[in-house]
């Protein structure tokens, strides 16, 4: 098999991967959207702050240690204990559920029947809320998140030694895929099933897709918003949990891991922002073609076509159909 297509067939699963990255990001703006019409500018921000104080218990670090020695005279760091991964990821989904209950209880609350402006500018300030705050409870250095998703310490040794020398080495020529981004995707796939399941077989879920359609219809039958709201900030913040996880793991925990939600906004623009399969077609679509178009054409006009590639395609998207490919066209009469 010629060369350059075993490495344009790489070139494919790796964007295949990060698409799944992609839309896993996509998928907490698609939750809060669907059930309360807010854009979540802070979801980016919500998986940093995640991600974070995943790390923060993890390692048996004192939450706000810098602000109490500055005010104490204190010397405190570390309670000198360490956590063990799935007991600190239970501990973040508590912090999370809890963080979904403030935001209705103290912000959003107070804006039902607002403007769609004013919900989104209230997440812009939500989002550099959680920014300071995740600062002071756990500093701003980058820190190195494990979980085991992929290494030689998370798999026995016979599974990696198959994994390196049978999925890697194809055809004779240097053939790789990273084992976060394959288990990535297996965990994104894991999710939506999930989700998907949620929505259509529970009550609570049933309940959620009843107040995306109408508010007023869903309360007139004894649906309680702010329970379904409450709900869905929680499940949005179990959604960027998992994506502060695999982004964190892949690249550490560092505060430029907020910007990874202005990268799910094409996926939104190509998916739809009411539809969870539109998310997960949209980061593939995503993934795949920036992956393709810098292997295909950006070496000849200078590369870095990955930076602007998803941007551009969403352009065209909004140009020719604004409500993306799984997304309802709203006809408004005037």
């Amino acid at each position: 098999m010629p060369e350059q297509l075993v490495f344009a067939m790489e070139v494919f699963l790796n964007g295949l991967m990060a698409g799944v990255l992609y839309a896993l990001v996509a998928l907490g703006f698609v939750l809060i959207y669907k059930a309360s019409g807010i854009f979540n500018y802070a979801q980016g921000v919500m998986a940093l702050f995640a991600a974070m104080t995943l790390v923060g218990i993890q390692k048996g670090q004192v939450p706000f240690a810098h602000l109490i020695n500055a005010l104490f005279g204190a010397d405190l760091h570390y309670f000198g204990w360490s956590v063990n991964s799935v007991v600190a990821i239970c501990f973040t989904v508590v912090v999370m559920i809890g963080l979904a209950w403030m935001v209705q209880r103290f912000v959003f609350r107070h804006l039902v029947g607002q403007e769609p402006i004013i919900l989104f500018m209230a997440t812009i300030g939500l989002a550099y809320f959680l920014e300071g705050v995740a600062d002071l409870m756990w500093g701003s250095e980058i820190k190195t998140l494990n979980v085991c998703l992929a290494g030689e310490l998370c798999l026995p040794q016979g599974i990696n030694t198959w994994i390196d020398e049978t999925t890697f080495n194809i055809f004779d020529y240097g053939f790789f895929i990273d084992n976060l981004d394959i288990t990535a995707t297996i965990v994104a796939i894991l999710l939506v099933a999930a989700l998907i399941a949620f929505s259509q077989y529970t009550k609570q879920g049933r309940a959620m897709r009843a107040v995306a359609d109408d508010h007023q219809a869903a309360l007139s039958v004894g649906v309680s918003l702010n329970f379904i709201w409450v709900l869905v900030w929680s499940v949005a913040g179990f959604v960027a949990l998992v994506a502060g996880i695999m982004w964190g793991a892949k690249s550490g925990v560092q505060f430029s891991l907020s910007l990874i939600a202005l990268k799910a906004l094409p996926v939104l623009m190509l998916g739809g922002f009411t539809s969870i399969p539109g998310a997960i077609v949209g980061g593939l679509i995503i993934g795949v073609g920036e992956k393709l178009f810098e292997f295909a054409i950006g070496p000849m006009i200078g590369g870095a076509t990955e930076n602007w590639f998803a941007y551009v395609l969403a352009l065209i998207f909004l140009v020719f159909r604004p409500q993306g490919l799984f997304g309802e066209k709203i006809i408004e009469r005037v």
